[in-house]
């Protein structure tokens, strides 16, 4: 496949296009444009249906269906309403305005069931590329649309259908359509491919979490504690007898600054000066995202909705092991049920753990370590790729770059 830059443009009422081009409104490209369908609360016997929902729309305007809701549909609305494949299903009203126009492609899954969506539906005359609109329908000229038509709504929760339909589209040639739907398609799928890599990686990771931290390596027999059944050679301790828990103090933010900064959530920004140089610190979230576990490295700052490890007795534990124990253990479910959440440094300090000899927290911890980098190198592929589709589809979309066709 060949691509060139073009040089040959023509002024139009949106800019400067192809002069191949054309400018059309979405109304002129559909052949439907109706309401979806809720139906009714299924009754035992009756025959319901998977009901799609806004919800389950992407922000990548991917629909999932391992989620869909079961509902009754009357057979007299089974063929005016069901999905088919290549329809560009919308989302026209929301309790959240940044979900309203968000579109994705409906691809029937081969499965034999009959799907329907809850919002609106639109089906596009056979002559126009679905794929190729719906790439368009994610593109930043749909997304700048879409800002247009909120700052002339404030609050906006319905689809104004009028305005919407009336979106302005540049369309390529035919032939060039389809190309420009299979180049995006193509990365899509590497996308799609990365993600499957990611969730098998993850599932990986939690089987392999439970097994290594409540079994451990190699164990034959095992003792019943007050924290469960754990190998009969680990010891059940308090975390006071292994570190030091501190409070964080408030940061002093710096556009220059190289240490992180760690918060409930994560890194939040750098510093210039660092509160503890360890080879490692755990940082636990102790108001806001309660209970959320976190693993420093040398010079690190921790901000004050944070508890720290300010020093820990490495004859007794590997804070890595740790960090994944605690990550396991899912410390926000003992955060207070109040309106700001909080972990307390007394509760932690008290808080029970099993502790196997050092040899093997650092088996463990190396093995899920391993897991983690794989898990990193895919996320980073995935945004390269995300990245890519991205440039692609501001220079495809637009012109500026063509695909050549034969």
């Amino acid at each position: 496949m060949r691509f060139y830059k073009e040089t040959n443009f023509k002024d139009t009422e949106i800019g400067r296009i192809p002069k191949d081009w054309e400018i059309v409104e979405l109304r002129n490209l559909i052949k439907l444009c109706q309401n979806g369908i809720w139906g009714d609360n299924p009754i035992p016997g009756e025959k319901s249906y998977p009901v799609i929902r806004s919800t389950d729309i992407t922000h990548d305007g991917r629909v999932v269906l391992s989620n869909t809701a079961t509902r009754r549909i009357l057979n007299k609305n089974v063929d005016q309403y069901s999905l088919q494949d290549g329809d560009i299903v919308v989302v026209a009203s929301s309790g959240s305005s940044h979900l309203i126009g968000r579109a994705a492609l409906f691809i029937h899954p081969k499965d034999e069931k009959t799907y329907f969506f809850s919002n609106f539906i639109i089906r596009i005359r056979p002559s126009i590329n679905s794929e190729f609109l719906y790439y368009y329908l994610n593109s930043y000229l749909y997304f700048d649309f879409l800002k247009s038509l909120q700052q002339t709504s404030t609050g906006l929760r319905n689809l104004p259908r009028r305005e919407w339909l009336r979106f302005k589209i540049i369309l390529p040639p035919p032939n060039e359509r389809q190309k420009i739907a299979e180049i995006l398609s193509t990365i899509d799928k590497a996308i799609q491919k990365t993600n499957e890599i990611i969730a098998k990686t993850e599932r990986l990771k939690k089987g392999l979490m439970e097994e290594l931290l409540t079994k451990g390596i190699g164990h034959k027999e095992f003792k019943d504690t007050e924290i469960g059944r754990i190998p009969k050679e680990w010891e059940v301790v308090k975390l006071r007898t292994i570190l030091n828990l501190k409070n964080g103090e408030r940061p002093k933010i710096s556009e220059i600054g190289s240490v992180p900064i760690y918060g409930a959530n994560g890194v939040m920004g750098y510093t210039t000066e660092c509160l503890v140089d360890n080879d490692f610190t755990l940082v636990i979230g102790r108001v806001g995202a309660s209970g959320e576990v976190h693993l420093g490295k040398g010079k690190v700052w921790i901000s004050d909705n944070a508890i720290y490890s300010e020093n820990y007795n490495k004859l007794k534990v590997h804070l890595p092991f740790l960090f994944y124990l605690l990550k396991f253990k899912r410390l926000d479910r003992f955060a207070s049920k109040t309106t700001h959440p909080i972990i307390t440094q007394t509760f932690l300090k008290n808080f029970l753990i099993q502790s196997p000899k050092l040899l093997e927290q650092q088996k463990i911890a190396g093995i899920l370590s391993t897991i983690d980098e794989k898990l990193e190198i895919e996320r980073k592929e995935k945004e390269k790729l995300e990245r890519i589709k991205q440039g692609m589809m501001d220079l495809l979309l637009t012109g500026k770059i063509r695909v050549k066709v034969a």
